[in-house]
């Protein structure tokens, strides 16, 4: 969603009945012991250029948050999502894909 400019996205649903009544107990601050359904693990991400950067990403699973890029790829169909630490050069890509 957008907020003030800026994107921001939420885990909406889980594909395992189980998780998805799991919380965030290593998340920092007001994420603490949230439900992961809902919880909002991309913030602030602003245009720039193709893409999107500025933000920052969270990983529920361990509690880290990245800063963050975020590219879109053939049409929108892959989203491209780096998150790193310091400089984009030191961190990881996922591929997220649109679902139907």
């Amino acid at each position: 969603y957008e907020q003030d400019g800026a994107l921001y996205g939420r885990i909406e649903s889980s594909f395992d009945a189980a998780e998805a009544q799991d919380v965030c107990d290593k998340c920092p601050g007001a994420q603490r012991n949230q439900p992961i359904v809902g919880l909002v693990i991309l913030r602030g991400l602003r245009k720039q250029g193709a893409g999107f950067a500025g933000g920052e990403i969270l990983d529920p699973d361990t509690g880290s948050v990245y800063r963050c890029r975020l590219t879109l790829e053939d049409k929108g169909a892959r989203l491209i999502v780096r998150g790193y630490i310091g400089l984009p050069l030191a961190g990881r890509s996922q591929t997220w894909y649109r679902t139907e």
